[in-house]
C-alpha cells in the first residue's frame, strides 16, 4: 500500500481505544481496507479511496441507508459513529469509515445450495424493497455513467464488479443510458483494441485469447447489431455492486453486505441480472441455469418484479455485456492485469448468452 492509514489520529477520533495489528485486505480492484484490531476490539476500517465514491457526503448518505436498513432487519454493517457525531473522518485530505469486523466468508456461486441460491435472490429483493421504504423518492432518475473505461457499474461494477468480480456494471464507452451501447462505438474500440494486441510484445497466451475473442465479439455484433434494447424498465435506489466479495457469509447464511459504495437509482432488475451472471457463471463461461432459476423466481417474489421486467433486463445486460470491454481496456490501456483472472470465464459467457439467449430468459422469466 502506497498510502498508510492515520491510525492515531483515526482511533482519537472514533475512541477505538490503541492499535494493535492492521493489516491490508486484499480482495477489491478499487477500495483499500484494513483488518484492524485494538484494545477495544476488531474492525475493518475502509479508506475511501476510487475518487468517484470519495465524496463525504455522498459516503454519509451510504451510511444512513445502512444504518436504515439495519434498523429494517437487512445485513448490514453499519460503520460507527465518531466523538464528533459523524461517520465518516477526512483526516489529510483521505475519506475513512469505521465498521465493525464481521466473522464471515465469501461464497461464490458454485459453492451455494439450490436453496442458497433462492435465499440469495430473495435478500436481493428485499435490498430493493427496503430500500425504497428508506431512500427518498423525489428526483429519481438514473445515474449517468461518468466512466469510460467499459466497467459497468463495477464489479460491477462489477464490481464488478470486482463484479467477481468487477463487478461490476460500468459504463462502456459510447453508452446511451436510454438505450444501451451503441455498436458503432464498440466496432471502433473493437479496432483500436485489436491494434494495441498486435502491438503488445511479447505476445503471450492472453493476447492471442484477447485477438480471437475481440474478432469473434465483432462477428456477432454484425449479426445482432439491429437488436440494440430499447429503454430500460423501473428504476429505483440500488446497492450498484452486488457480487460474491460484497457478500460475507456465516454458518451458511448471509451476514452482511458490504461496500455500498455504488448506491444509487439504476434500474432495479437489471441489477439482479448483473448479479446471477458474477455469481453464477462456470469457469468455462455459461451459466448454471438450474441456480438462476432458483434465484429469479425467489427475487421476483420479494422485489414485486414481474417477468416481463425480469426478460426486459436480460436483454440489456445481454446487449451490455456483448459491447463490453472492460477488461481488456485495464489490461491494454492502464496496464492494469487485476482483472485478467476473469476474462477467460467472462468473454465466453457473452458468447454461450447469445447463443443460449431464448433459456436463459426462460430461466429468469420462466
Amino acid at each position: 500500500m502506497s498510502h498508510a492509514p492515520p491510525l492515531g489520529a483515526l482511533l482519537r477520533q472514533y475512541a477505538a481505544g490503541s492499535a494493535l495489528t492492521c493489516d491490508p485486505v486484499e480482495q477489491g480492484l478499487l477500495n483499500r481496507g484494513y483488518r484492524l484490531r485494538t484494545t477495544r476490539g476488531r474492525y475493518f476500517l475502509k479508506h475511501h479511496f476510487d475518487p468517484e465514491t470519495a465524496d463525504p457526503a455522498a459516503i454519509a448518505r451510504q451510511h444512513r441507508a445502512t444504518q436504515r436498513l439495519a434498523d429494517l432487519g437487512v445485513p448490514v454493517a453499519p460503520p460507527l459513529t465518531g466523538t464528533d457525531g459523524r461517520t465518516v473522518a477526512v483526516i489529510g485530505g483521505h475519506a475513512y469509515a469505521l465498521h465493525p469486523w464481521i466473522d464471515g466468508r465469501h461464497r461464490q456461486g458454485g459453492q451455494l445450495t439450490t436453496r442458497q441460491c433462492a435465499r440469495l435472490g430473495a435478500l436481493l429483493g428485499v435490498v430493493h424493497a427496503s430500500l425504497e421504504r428508506v431512500m427518498p423518492t423525489q428526483g429519481r432518475t438514473p445515474a449517468r455513467p461518468t466512466d469510460a473505461t467499459g466497467a459497468t457499474e463495477g464489479p460491477a461494477r462489477a464490481e464488478d464488479s470486482a463484479r467477481a468480480g468487477a463487478g461490476g456494471s460500468a459504463a462502456a464507452e459510447g453508452v446511451d443510458p436510454a438505450r444501451g451501447a451503441d455498436p458503432a462505438d464498440t466496432f471502433a474500440l473493437i479496432d483500436r483494441l485489436l491494434a494495441r494486441v498486435r502491438r503488445h510484445r511479447p505476445h503471450d497466451a492472453f493476447d492471442e485469447l484477447a485477438r480471437h475473442r475481440l474478432l469473434e465479439r465483432r462477428a456477432l455484433l454484425e449479426r445482432h447489431a439491429d437488436r440494440r434494447p430499447p429503454q430500460g424498465g423501473s428504476v429505483g435506489w440500488v446497492h450498484g455492486d452486488f457480487h460474491p466479495f460484497n457478500l460475507l457469509y456465516r454458518d451458511g447464511e448471509p451476514a452482511a453486505i458490504v461496500d455500498w459504495d455504488r448506491l444509487g437509482v439504476h434500474p432495479r432488475a437489471e441489477e439482479a441480472v448483473r448479479a446471477a451472471v458474477i455469481f453464477f457463471v462456470r469457469p468455462v463461461g455459461a451459466l448454471d441455469l438450474a441456480k438462476v432459476r432458483a434465484y429469479a423466481r425467489a427475487y421476483r417474489r420479494t422485489a414485486g418484479a414481474g417477468p416481463a421486467e425480469l426478460a426486459a433486463a436480460v436483454h440489456r445486460v445481454w446487449w451490455e455485456r456483448l459491447n463490453d470491454f472492460w477488461m481488456l481496456r485495464w489490461h491494454y490501456e492502464r496496464g492494469d492485469t487485476r482483472a485478467d483472472p476473469q476474462f477467460p470465464a467472462a468473454s465466453a459467457l457473452a458468447v454461450w448468452w447469445t447463443r443460449e439467449y431464448d433459456t436463459v430468459c426462460e430461466a429468469f422469466a420462466g
